[in-house]
């Protein structure tokens, strides 16, 4: 059996909305290239922002 990865070895990203890094996690697996929130709440959050901003 094969050593775990730390989680430093991990690929991360930053969150538009909220500016903080994010990790890989498992169930991004599939679509990492995808994602582009930390999560649910910065997701829903991005539209309110994008209102403030054409105001």
């Amino acid at each position: 059996m094969g050593k775990a990865k730390s989680k430093s070895d991990l690929p991360t990203k930053i969150c538009p909305v909220c500016n903080r890094p994010f990790t890989w996690r498992k169930k991004w697996a599939e679509c990492w290239d995808q994602v582009k929130y930390c999560s649910e709440r910065c997701r829903r959050r991005k539209s309110n922002i994008d209102k403030q901003i054409d105001i």
